[in-house]
C-alpha cells in the first residue's frame, strides 16, 4: 500500500502541468536566472567624482590613484562642490572625493590635513565599492607622505617601512572568498527556493483534488498510504536539494563544505519535514490558487525570519521563537553551516533538533487531518 502511494503520488505530480512545472522545471529556472545579477560578484568601475579645491601636486596625485583604482571610475574632476552635488543626487556618481583648499600646504607644514568622501546610500553595494575605494586612495596617498617622512629620519627604505607598520596585517576570508554578495545570499535562498516552489506544488495539488472531489489513492487513507505520499513528496524536495547543493553550486562557484555525510543526513531529515509541513498545510486549502497567493507573498519575510538577512537579535522575541516552525529557519542555518562553513553535525545540532521537533509535530497533526479528510477516495490509476 506505502509503495502504491509513493508511485500514484508521483504520477498525479507528473501529469499535472502547473504542479510539474513547479516541482521541476521551477528550481532549474531559479537556479540560473536568480543568481544571474550576482554573476560578477565584485563591485568595480563604480562612477565617482574628485572635487579638487587645492589645485596641487598632490590634489592631482589623488585623482590619478583614484583613475588607477579597479573599484572606481573617475567620471568628473572639477573645483565646484556643486557640480558634484549635482552629480551625486541625479545617480550619475554613486561617490565623491572632495580635496579642500590648503591640503597640500597642511601636509608639509606638519598640520593635520582632511579629505572628505560622500556617498549614495541608495544603493548599498555601489555606495560601498566608492566609500571604500575612495578612503583606500586616500589612505594610500597618505601612508606614502608617512614612509617619506620616516624614509628621511631613518637609514634605509625598509627600516622606515617596519617602523610604519610594525605588525604585518592581511586580512583573508575563510569562507566567502571573494566576498561577493552572491556567495552570501544564494546558498541560503536556494533552501528557500526548494521549499516554496514544493509548498506552492503541494498545496496546487492538495487544493485541486479538493475542487476535483478526486484523490490519488486507491483504498482508505491509511497510515501507509499516508507515508507513502510523504516520501512522495520527499523525495522532490530532496532531488532539489541534490541539484541545488549538488550541481549549481559547483557551476556558479559557490563555496562549498566538506561535511558530505552531515550534509546527506539533514538533506534527509528536511526534505522529510518539508514534505510532513506541506502535507499538513495542503490538507488545509480546499482550492487549487490559495496556496500559490500564501506562498509567493510570504517568502520574503520567510527569508527573513531564517535570520540570513537579518539578525535574529533585531528580532522580537516572540519571532525568534515562531520562526522555528517554518523548515526554512533551520535548513537554511544548517545547510549554510555545512555547505559553506564546513560545519560538525554536533555544530548544528539545535538544526537538527528544531528540524526533528518540526517534524514529529507534522506527522501527529498531519494523520489526524488526513483521516478527518472529506475528500472522495478515487483510484486515478485506473484513468
Amino acid at each position: 500500500m506505502m509503495w502504491s502511494a509513493f508511485l500514484a503520488t508521483w504520477r498525479a505530480m507528473l501529469t499535472d502541468k502547473g504542479a510539474l512545472t513547479l516541482l521541476f522545471v521551477g528550481g532549474v529556472l531559479y537556479s540560473f536566472f536568480y543568481p544571474l545579477p550576482y554573476s560578477k560578484e565584485i563591485v568595480q568601475r563604480v562612477p565617482v567624482a574628485v572635487v579638487d579645491q587645492d589645485r596641487s601636486a598632490m590634489s592631482r596625485q589623488l585623482t590619478r590613484f583614484a583613475m588607477a583604482h579597479p573599484s572606481l571610475q573617475v567620471v568628473a574632476v572639477t573645483p565646484e562642490l556643486p557640480v558634484a552635488q549635482d552629480l551625486l543626487w541625479s545617480n550619475r556618481v554613486m561617490g565623491v572625493l572632495i580635496i579642500p583648499e590648503g591640503l597640500q600646504t597642511d601636509v608639509l607644514a606638519g598640520r593635520a590635513a582632511h579629505a572628505q568622501v560622500a556617498g549614495n546610500g541608495l544603493y548599498l553595494m555601489l555606495n560601498k565599492a566608492a566609500l571604500n575605494g575612495l578612503a583606500e586612495v586616500v589612505g594610500t596617498v597618505s601612508a606614502g607622505i608617512e614612509l617619506k617622512r620616516l624614509g628621511a629620519a631613518t637609514p634605509s627604505a625598509i627600516q622606515a617601512g617596519q617602523q610604519r607598520s610594525p605588525i604585518d596585517f592581511e586580512a583573508v576570508p575563510l569562507f566567502n572568498v571573494t566576498e561577493g554578495y552572491g556567495a552570501y545570499v544564494v546558498p541560503g535562498v536556494a533552501t528557500l527556493i526548494v521549499q516554496q516552489t514544493l509548498l506552492i506544488g503541494m498545496t496546487m495539488l492538495f487544493g485541486t483534488w479538493y475542487q476535483r472531489k478526486s484523490f490519488p489513492l486507491a483504498g482508505q487513507r491509511t497510515a501507509s498510504g499516508y507515508l507513502g505520499m510523504l516520501l512522495a513528496f520527499a523525495s522532490v524536495a530532496f532531488l532539489n536539494c541534490c541539484y541545488f547543493f549538488g550541481f549549481v553550486f559547483w557551476f556558479q562557484d559557490y563555496p562549498r563544505g566538506g561535511n558530505f555525510g552531515g550534509l546527506l543526513l539533514l538533506l534527509v531529515l528536511f526534505a522529510l519535514a518539508l514534505a510532513a509541513f506541506g502535507m499538513l498545510l495542503g490538507m488545509v486549502f480546499r482550492t487549487r490558487e490559495r496556496g500559490t497567493q500564501l506562498m509567493i507573498s510570504t517568502s520574503m519575510p520567510i527569508l527573513f525570519l531564517a535570520g540570513l538577512t537579518w539578525p535574529v537579535s533585531s528580532m522580537p522575541v516572540v519571532l525568534q521563537w515562531l520562526r522555528w516552525l517554518l523548515p526554512s529557519t533551520a535548513g537554511i542555518q544548517g545547510f549554510i553551516a555545512l555547505n559553506q562553513l564546513g560545519a560538525s553535525l554536533y555544530e548544528i545540532r539545535h538544526e537538527m533538533a528544531g528540524l526533528l521537533g518540526l517534524l514529529i509535530a507534522c506527522l501527529a497533526l498531519g494523520w489526524w487531518r488526513w483521516r478527518r479528510m472529506e475528500l472522495p477516495v478515487v483510484d486515478l490509476n485506473k484513468g
